[in-house]
């Protein structure tokens, strides 16, 4: 944790003149949504449902398997548009301007509906269509940009509700078939097949933080089905189809999804508080590029709030001797044994521990190092 006087100086006289804020990478590998024309009002269709055709008796196991499947859980799988709100500068009226579609589905029967956050993140007015055809408009209830989840809300009766049954991201394996679902464009209900390509992926948020153990997919994820269900060959949902790899915005055999473990966490948060709660000890951190440039691997804190766990625990942040230098105080290299290098592996090391849980931080100052046991707290 040593560095040169003249790095180390000029390092914390920025950080003292303010340059301390984190900054943010930009979104990578998140689906455009796509421009629609206007939409209409939003009406109540009558809806009949529809006889599926039977299924032939000579098909393989695994191909009436995957109907069935995808039969019973497109009556979940919504479409969604997004609008925004301008006003003509000559005649005052408002009128929409579309800002895209995703896909999304139904969580429960109170009307709660998932999808990603960037399909809603602009829009000022949003609609819901449900597999029955029906038109609602929705409210956005809560929204996690740091893991690309929204939950919206719909007036709809128990009548047009599914909701998916949940299954387990942690038990999927590398090979296990998986089917994406989604509704683009709102043409209709698509289905595409694969296996989990890859586990424990790492994906960028649109608020520039990394999403944790995302699922990497052969299943086609194509533009539009973005919120749309992962399901498993017994169709529980493992995860939300979120990005894709392709620099030209079309499938190219890699998808991402969000794994199902971290949405069943956070929905009941965002149903509840309308945001993610974030477990912390209450610290104002230095980011991350400061540590770097001082060869310093883990984060240092910036400051301590007053009667936080951090403050009862002893922990300290920046210091100034008297004659004007400022001196680094702790820096927090691992948590409950596990290495910290940056302000993501911390965050995402509280998220995992919980708020009320109890974690024993490594903490190095003056070339130093002890352990400090401090209780999670929610932070504000």
């Amino acid at each position: 944790m040593e560095a040169g006087k003249g790095s180390l100086t000029t390092a914390l006289l920025l950080i003292a003149a303010g340059f301390g804020a984190g900054q943010l990478a930009p979104p990578v590998l998140l689906q455009r949504t796509q421009h629609l024309p206007r939409t209409p009002a939003p009406q109540q269709r009558p809806w009949v449902v529809p006889t599926p055709n039977p299924i032939p008796a000579e098909l393989t196991a695994e191909e009436r398997r995957d109907i069935e499947v995808f039969r019973a859980a497109s009556a979940s799988v919504a479409f969604i548009t997004s609008v925004a709100l301008r006003r003509d500068f000559f005649t005052m009226n408002i009128f929409e301007i579309p800002q895209g579609s995703g896909s999304g589905f139904v969580w429960d029967r109170e009307g709660h509906v998932v999808t990603n956050y960037h399909v809603v993140q602009d829009a000022n007015a949003v609609r819901v269509t449900l597999a029955d055809q029906s038109e609602w408009d929705a409210r956005i209830v809560g929204v996690a940009p740091d893991k690309d989840l929204a939950v919206l809300r719909v007036e709809a009766g128990p009548e047009h509700l599914v909701p998916l049954p949940v299954g387990s991201s942690a038990r999927l394996l590398v090979g296990q078939r998986v089917l994406a679902i989604g509704n683009p464009f709102g043409l209709d209900h698509s289905l595409t097949v694969g296996v989990v390509s890859a586990l424990g992926r790492e994906l960028r948020s649109p608020s520039g933080r990394l999403i944790r153990d995302v699922i990497q997919t052969d299943a086609a994820i194509n533009p539009g089905n973005s919120g749309g269900p992962l399901l498993d060959s017994a169709g529980r949902l493992v995860g939300i189809n979120t990005a894709i790899f392709s620099p030209s915005g079309a499938s190219a055999g890699i998808g991402f999804a969000v794994p199902v473990d971290t949405v069943a966490t956070l929905v009941p948060q965002l149903i509840k508080h309308g945001r993610p709660i974030q477990p912390g000890i209450g610290i104002v951190p230095v980011a991350d590029r400061y540590a770097q440039r001082l060869g310093i691997e883990g984060v240092i804190i910036r400051s301590v709030s007053p009667n936080s766990p951090a403050q009862r625990a002893g922990l300290e942040g920046l210091a100034t001797s008297r004659s004007g230098r400022l001196i680094l105080g702790d820096v927090i290299t691992a948590v409950n044994g596990k290495a910290v290098r940056t302000l993501d592996d911390l965050l995402h090391a509280f998220e995992e521990a919980g708020v009320g849980a109890r974690v024993t931080l490594t903490v190095e100052r003056d070339q130093r190092r002890r352990q400090v046991s401090v209780t999670l707290v929610a932070l504000e």
